[in-house]
């Protein structure tokens, strides 16, 4: 939830910051107009209040001194229908001024680069090499087909396009990644293992800022109102939902391995081959709820511990600050994960790693009582640590061999009972 405090002291700044953000600016005044109407109102039924306390004052003195109050009462009577007529008003202008706000983007950090869209991204980081090969290598799903672990055509028959069968080896690696990349965060960089629903209510994904702008973009239920997680920061974000926290328990550290699932509209005819876009996909997310002074180192830390991952792995990246334009509504600021794909001869995003300041604390009423006493907002992030519909295709691109078998990296090999390599059968 955007904060209406910002825009009431300081609505040119805050127009001049959202423009960064290509956003409707014509929000930011209409809810400067809702707000001073609806403290117009404020003012004049605490004056009339306050004028009806002083009225049932007189009318108690007059009572007792055996004096006529008809006249007095009427005059009352008349007030308190004011205050009732401003009330349903205010009601109204509550109403709408919360749906302006839940409208207008949060401010990217003075860090982020100003730019229209991925073009003004800029690379803070590579880490390892792009494997060499004495052979043209192959995408993944040539590779998955010939290997028969992948499936995209049976799974059009059971539900339609942009969904995948894993099969026997493949479905074997997709395991062993979620288990493996739970572990690491789990035993490795403290966090606490959640298996949240993936069933989410309408309150909860506007908590975490899906809801109302994007819902075109979710999967729902007709009945009941419920959504299907789009990724587990929206279930596991909301655990503390109307939640006032302890300063001594932060920062809180989770993860969660869910599918996810996304209509992906506007990317049909997009990267249709392979899995790398689909409509349901697995996914490990790591989510913190952190002080507000510490939410920036809280960002680096959670972008390393996505990292380790793929270091692991030995797979080749890049880390890449995402600018003004290409950011997320909620995300103050975000670093990209990419992945070398050498079958695609391309970096694909694996990971997304953000702070959204108070941005959804306010609009899920997460806060934490500092020690002054004071109740705050607390700042949550969140990451993906990682997506396996990139993580998959990566390693079976980046470990293929010339006869087209994939060499398992030696850190998933416990997970995959001891085999070293995928070979067609």
């Amino acid at each position: 939830m955007f904060d209406i405090k910002l825009i009431r002291e300081n609505p040119d700044s805050v127009k001049e910051c959202l423009k960064k953000k290509k956003a409707d600016l014509n929000l930011v005044d209409e809810a400067a107009a809702l707000d001073r109407s609806r403290r117009d109102i404020i003012g004049e039924v605490e004056k009339l209040k306050a004028e009806n306390n002083k009225v049932s004052g007189e009318i108690a003195k007059m009572k007792k001194d055996g004096r006529d109050a008809s006249a007095i009462i009427t005059e009352m009577k008349v007030m308190s229908d004011r205050i009732k007529s401003f009330d349903i008003e205010l009601s109204k202008i509550d109403a709408e001024l919360n749906t302006k706000l839940l409208y207008i983007p949060n401010i990217p950090n003075e860090s982020v680069p100003v730019g229209d869209d991925e073009k003004a991204n800029t690379i803070v980081r590579h880490w390892g090499g792009k494997p060499a090969f004495d052979f043209t290598p192959k995408p993944h799903w040539e590779i998955a087909e010939y290997l028969d672990i992948l499936d995209d055509k049976r799974s059009v028959k059971v539900t339609g396009a942009r969904f995948v069968i894993y099969k026997g080896l493949g479905a074997l690696l997709e395991r062993a990644l979620i288990n493996f990349m739970l572990d690491v965060q789990t035993r490795e960089n403290g966090y606490t293992d959640i298996m949240p629903p993936i069933l989410i209510n309408r309150d909860s994904m506007t908590g975490t800022g899906q809801l109302p702008k994007f819902e075109n973009d979710a999967f729902k239920l007709t009945e009941p109102d419920y959504f299907l997680a789009p990724t587990a920061e929206v279930p596991v974000t909301n655990i503390h939902k109307d939640e006032v926290l302890a300063e001594r328990d932060l920062p809180i550290y989770y993860t969660a391995y869910t599918p996810c699932f996304r209509k992906e509209a506007g990317s049909y005819g997009k990267d249709m081959k392979g899995i790398v876009r689909m409509h349901q996909f697995n996914k490990v997310e790591l989510v913190k709820f952190v002080r507000p002074e510490d939410s920036y180192a809280e960002l680096e830390k959670l972008t390393l511990n996505a990292e380790s991952i793929l270091q692991k792995l030995n797979l080749h990246y890049r880390v890449m600050l995402l600018s003004t334009g290409d950011m997320t509504f909620a995300s103050a600021k975000t670093y990209d994960l990419e992945v070398w794909h050498p079958g695609a001869d391309r970096f694909w995003e694996t990971s997304s790693c953000s702070n959204f300041e108070d941005f959804q604390a306010r609009r899920a009423r997460i806060r934490f009582k500092d020690k002054d006493g004071k109740i705050r907002f607390v700042h949550t992030l969140n990451g993906s640590g990682l997506a396996t519909s990139r993580l998959f295709p990566a390693i079976i691109e980046s470990f293929q061999t010339k006869d087209m078998e994939v060499i398992i990296p030696d850190i998933l090999r416990p997970y995959m009972g001891g085999i070293d390599r995928i070979t067609k059968k």
